[in-house]
């Protein structure tokens, strides 16, 4: 009986040790999983919030107010003009794994259409931050019939130019940080204090225009497409454009006669080109009315040929070009 005991007690303690060590094993493995999807996870964003955007400005609003807390890609490459912005499956399909998506509706129907079907949480639309208004002549808004998403935006009369007035962009860098505030609490005073530099910055540029272009020779400027309304109206000058919204379209022999009849009556002396399309319109409107070219960014995207490395100093760029073709005082 003693023996048969001792060997009982000596089976389950064996048992039992090699039960310790399997839970033992299955804890290692459980624990290894674990840190295994937990560092995939970090890497998969870099440890930041992963922001998604659509194309120049909208990645510099991201980035400035952002700083070191946010991941930024952006769907629209540079060189590549973003209104014709075709996306690829891959760029699609990777809206869905982003932590926030901030786009422009209206100025790029794919981006639009892939954001629909994405399932993002936190999509920020910048044109929901700001008043939309209508701009663009009423000849170029008939000469944009390329695609029928593009003519029913011009019909609505969505000029998504926003950008380009310092005090409407404002408005939506306040509304982007309260995006990312929202989207990622730890850090939302970052975001807070990295808004109010952008925010001064913004007013800074603003009061620049304003007193860079308040004695004037002229109030008229010629340019590409019509990209210009809203700085057009902030400031005081009328825009004529060749095209209408889209910088794609082609001027009818009407227009290009009228803007010589414009140009004549309002002395005008420069016809404005951009950085991401092609010249030979503008320079042609200019060769016929005997008018120099210059560059008027619309700050759709920062080239190796672009007047400056970012958002501020393409603007002050744009701004000593107006005052020039101007006759600014």
């Amino acid at each position: 009986m003693n023996a048969r005991r001792l060997i009982s007690s000596a089976i389950l303690a064996g048992a039992l040790s090699l039960g310790l060590v399997a839970l033992s094993a299955c804890a290692a493995f459980d624990s290894t999983d674990s840190a295994g999807t937990a560092d995939a996870s970090a890497k998969k964003s870099g440890g930041k919030l992963a922001v998604t955007a659509s194309f120049y400005p909208m990645r510099y609003l991201a980035e400035r107010i952002g700083g070191d807390h946010v991941s930024v890609t952006t769907l629209t490459k540079p060189g590549v003009e973003p209104h014709d912005l075709e996306l690829a499956p891959r760029q699609a399909a990777d809206l869905g794994e982003a932590d926030v998506v901030l786009y422009l509706k209206g100025i790029q129907p794919a981006v639009d259409d892939a954001i629909a079907q994405s399932g993002v949480k936190n999509v920020v639309d910048a044109a929901s931050l700001t008043a939309m208004e209508r701009h663009g002549t009423e000849a170029g808004a008939r000469e944009e019939t390329r695609d029928a998403e593009r003519a029913e935006a011009t019909a609505a009369g969505t000029d998504p130019h926003i950008w380009l007035d310092p005090v409407k962009f404002t408005e939506v860098a306040n509304g982007v940080g309260a995006a990312l505030e929202k989207a990622d609490p730890d850090h939302a005073a970052a975001y807070r204090r990295n808004t109010g530099s952008l925010v001064k910055d913004l007013s800074a540029l603003d009061t620049s225009y304003k007193q860079g272009l308040a004695d004037t020779g002229g109030r008229t400027f010629i340019t590409t497409h019509a990209a210009f309304g809203y700085l057009a109206e902030r400031y005081g000058l009328e825009q004529e454009a060749i095209t209408g919204i889209d910088p794609e379209s082609e001027p009818s022999p009407a227009r290009i006669r009228d803007l010589g009849a414009i140009a004549k009556r309002d002395k005008v002396t420069t016809v404005f080109f951009e950085t991401l399309t092609s010249d030979r319109t503008a320079r042609t409107v200019a060769d016929d009315a005997g008018l120099r070219t210059d560059v008027l960014d619309p700050l759709e995207g920062i080239t190796d040929s672009s007047k400056g490395d970012d958002y501020l100093q393409v603007m002050r760029s744009n701004l000593a070009a107006l005052r020039k073709a101007l006759g600014a005082k």
